[in-house]
């Protein structure tokens, strides 16, 4: 079977070689849900109707996002063995002219143009006029290895990713590694988990790989619920065969027997994106019985959830799957020993996942080799907020979280101060501006009182009321409990009250110390991480901007006048 893969990497590699250097120029148009948001599906409509129009013939192709988020719709033309051309924020009344002088004449829109990026294989000259893209600030930074792909292959297609590298992971595995082997690789690289906890994957894997049991599953957690995160969804839209691939190499180093990639209900690019990445999987060979000509047989299921931000924690999510609430199960046992279905199960993030491909091909030491201190390899952060380029970036960990910001994310528009950033999702924290000069390192942020979390980071500038944004962040957690445990459902209600008072300009200096009960209640009687670390907005908001609070208790004033202007109460929506 081996002969099989290289015919189809053959394959892959003509069909590769015939759309960047073949007779037909390539048109790339993002269609992630930022460029969805945009109006870049009306765009890649309006790219198919001119091409018709000017009777012009070319291979269209609806990617993923590259992280420029900023400048969606982005578009990017490539003539035959030429390098790509991007343009930024296209409507649809620019694409006439991108195709009649670009697309047709062979003459990029210098002046429309966000820049380019050279193709290594082409000898052609570069654009004149036009910049250099991977000099941009957002791109210069970066270590792109589960970005490696992104808005460069359509993910509908698996001879596009099989040409770029893929599965050649899932290859080296089966045929030269055992499952011990495979495990020690992703030992050597000192992954960590990148949905929160940063916990070991090597050292969560043998848990599972140590249990006997003829039944073991494999699950992936793509229940991306967090406010300012949104690179899960990314790779599932961008390079869902990335993901595939690193469960079904869980899945072998582990000895599992099926994978779960579990997806929230709505979000349609990405399950219809992960389904069809599966399915082509299955057609090549690459999931089934005797892989690759191996005695290793494997499956992989979708698996949908409702609207619940706590299934995004491990046993929730399992409850989702077997079609029950998605609430916390008690622990022990541990889910490696009675897990889905009462099966041995490990769980994963997509993130996670989605980085073993590259750490098995290229071997675990080389993975460990970038970041940080035990903080190894890259991590993906999703800027948004008030900054001068918003998106996402995949950089190394121990970069300054200063540099990130102000180089790039290019600091903060319209001449606006960053007063703080918002980190790690909802259960994260904030970091004051006098606080961000830190190395991004999953042990370096916890002690300054935030998290890497899911990667988001809001930057806020003094416009923004921190008692308003604390409030709000607690209102959405609060929504979001399940209710199973008391400490966390009567908690997050309190903690919501007390704000709700503060803001309203009526609050007593009992009530911080009132708050600080609450949450050391909350974070010691908690069943799971949503009311163990639902008191992490305040502690961190009360830490760096304890007279911002003061101010609201004391002299009953808002500095940003934020909580003096009638406004939506999140308490309304309380249940």
């Amino acid at each position: 079977m081996a002969s099989s893969f290289l015919e189809i990497g053959l394959e892959a590699g003509n069909r590769w070689q015939e759309l960047i250097a073949g007779e037909k120029p390539w048109i790339r148009i993002g269609t992630a849900l930022c460029g969805e948001a945009a109006g870049a599906f009306e765009v890649a409509d309006a790219v198919e109707l001119e091409l018709a129009h000017q009777a012009v013939s070319a291979q269209v192709s609806r990617v993923g996002c590259l992280g420029l988020c900023f400048a969606e719709p982005l578009m990017d033309v490539q003539l035959p063995g030429g390098h790509r051309v991007f343009y930024g924020n296209v409507s649809p009344n620019d694409v006439a002219e991108i195709v009649s002088s670009h697309v047709s004449g062979g003459a990029p829109v210098a002046g429309r143009a966000l820049g380019y990026i050279a193709e290594e294989s082409s000898d052609a000259p570069l654009p004149d006029g036009i910049p250099d893209l991977n000099q941009h600030p957002m791109r210069v930074w970066e270590n792109r290895i589960v970005l490696r792909n992104s808005g460069n292959i359509d993910p509908l297609d698996i001879y596009q990713y099989v040409a770029n590298g893929g599965y050649q992971a899932l290859h080296k595995a089966l045929i030269d590694l055992d499952r011990e082997q495979t495990l020690e690789e992703v030992k050597s690289s000192g992954l960590r988990g990148r949905g929160g906890a940063a916990f070991p994957t090597a050292t969560k894997w043998s848990f599972l790989a140590g249990n006997p049991a003829p039944e073991k599953y494999v699950l992936c957690n793509c229940e991306e619920g967090d406010p300012g995160a949104f690179n899960d969804k990314n790779i599932l839209e961008s390079d869902p065969n990335t993901l595939v691939e690193g469960v079904i190499i869980a899945g072998y180093a582990t000895g599992a027997s099926k994978g779960y990639i579990f997806i929230r209900h709505g979000h349609d690019g990405p399950i219809e994106r992960c389904r069809a990445a599966v399915e082509q999987a299955r057609e090549l060979g690459f999931l089934g019985s005797n892989i690759m000509g191996s005695d290793f047989g494997y499956e992989i299921e979708i698996a949908l959830t409702g609207d619940s931000y706590v299934a995004g924690e491990e046993s929730a999510l399992m409850e989702a799957i077997e079609g029950k609430r998605a609430m916390p199960r008690f622990r022990p046992p541990f889910p490696a020993q009675f897990g889905l279905f009462g099966k041995p199960t490990n769980i994963n993030n997509v993130k996670t996942l989605s980085y073993v491909p590259e750490i098995v091909s290229k071997g675990g030491e080389w993975f460990a080799g970038i970041g940080h201190d035990t903080s190894t390899g890259t991590v993906i952060l999703c800027l948004s907020g008030n900054l001068k380029y918003t998106g996402m970036v995949e950089v190394p960990l121990g970069i300054n979280l200063k540099d990130v910001i102000f180089e790039a994310a290019g600091g903060m528009r319209d001449g606006k101060t960053l007063k703080f950033l918002q980190t790690g999702g909802p259960l994260g924290g904030v970091l004051g501006v006098d606080s961000i000069d830190v190395l991004l390192d999953f042990e370096i942020l916890r002690a300054a009182g935030a998290i890497v979390g899911s990667g988001g980071l809001i930057a806020a500038d003094d416009s923004v009321c921190i008692v308003d944004m604390t409030r709000s962040l607690i209102a959405f957690c609060q929504y979001e409990s399940c209710g199973k445990c008391f400490p966390c459902r009567m908690g997050m209600s309190h903690l919501l009250e007390v704000l709700e008072r503060i803001c309203s300009l009526e609050g007593t200096p009992e009530d911080l110390m009132l708050m600080r009960n609450i949450g050391e209640n909350m974070q010691a009687g908690s069943l799971c991480g949503h009311g163990q670390l639902g008191f992490n907005p305040v502690s961190s908001a009360l830490r760096y901007f304890g007279p911002e609070f003061d101010t609201h208790i004391n002299d009953h004033e808002c500095a940003t006048g934020t909580c003096s202007m009638p406004r939506y109460s999140p308490a309304l929506a309380r249940r």
